[in-house]
């Protein structure tokens, strides 16, 4: 398949089930409401280091929010229900109660819950008053700023994680700009974040090393200073390679932002420096997801 003079491989990208949440921050003004999300949603790349994956969904108005204020949607990803609300807990408190102004809320039904003022409401060290209202729970605790209102508790849901695509180009600024005008058009959909910084992948890993201590490596394939001394995926002319990890709610959810990436960067075309598409995938071995690029791009 070819798009624009760009090479669609035949292959596909394996991705794995995870579990996940949806919360929604709201603050004074949008200004410290994204603070809030971008700092709870720090080191939280990728499961394998940071145990969680996370990242701001959208902008929220007044009119999308419980209390009318302006907010940020947050979606967090792991591998485990108890991992998951382990570093929930924990970076609530640690990274919206500090913040200034702010508030939290449920951004999920769902029968299976994950504290987020449950417990936190210790903090008000018995000052905390709790207020039940429409069926559901909030907890007021006394700050230095008034009050910060976190509601009991947030739903939880199965999930995909581990999205892929790999982008081909002649040199890293042209791969790079590619990537970027990708990564502004994926993060406008719904029920998707892209966990690693500025929504780019540099360091693409393959499962296993030959250091026993470590469950994941550089991938030699695609490290065009190691062609000539390893098995290699790039030809002479490949000179950058880049990855697109995307984490989503549902299979389709993912599949969209795939196409959405892949399309954006292939407008770009072989004139620009692009020539292929491929994706990360480890015969199969790793998950049970299969997004395979030419049904994606149908």
């Amino acid at each position: 398949m070819q798009i624009n003079g760009v090479t669609i491989e035949d292959t596909f990208a394996e991705a794995f089930g995870m579990r996940a949440t949806r919360i929604i921050i709201t603050a004074l003004n949008l200004r410290w409401a994204r603070q809030a999300g971008e700092t709870m949603t720090g080191f939280a790349t990728s499961v394998i280091g940071c145990g969680v994956e996370a990242g701001i969904e959208s902008e929220l108005s007044g009119d999308q929010t419980p209390d009318g204020r302006p907010g940020v949607s947050v979606l967090l990803f792991a591998m485990s229900t108890k991992d998951l609300a382990k570093a929930l807990e924990l970076r609530t408190g640690q990274c919206i109660l500090t913040c200034p102004t702010t508030a939290v809320y449920a951004g999920m039904e769902g029968d299976e819950r994950l504290p987020l003022g449950k417990n936190l409401r210790y903090f008000g060290d018995g000052y905390q008053i709790s207020k039940l209202i429409s069926g559901k729970r909030y907890w007021r605790i006394p700050v230095m700023d008034g009050e910060f209102i976190a509601e009991q508790d947030t739903g939880r849901c199965a999930a995909v994680g581990g999205g892929n695509f790999l982008v081909l180009a002649d040199s890293l600024p042209e791969v790079l700009a590619a990537c970027e005008e990708a990564v502004i058009a994926m993060r406008k959909l719904p029920d998707i974040v892209l966990p690693f910084p500025g929504g780019i992948v540099r360091s693409g890993s393959k499962v296993g090393s030959k250091y026993k201590a470590l469950i994941a490596s550089t991938n030699q394939a695609y490290c065009p200073t190691l062609r000539g001394l390893v098995e290699t995926q790039l030809d002479e002319t490949t000179g950058a390679v880049l990855e697109i990890v995307v984490n989503g709610l549902t299979p389709e959810a993912i599949s969209k932002a795939m196409r959405v990436g892949i399309e954006t960067i292939c407008r770009r075309g072989s004139e620009q420096g692009i020539r292929r598409i491929s994706a990360g995938n480890y015969g199969g071995k790793l998950g049970q997801f299969h997004f395979k690029l030419h049904e994606v791009m149908a």
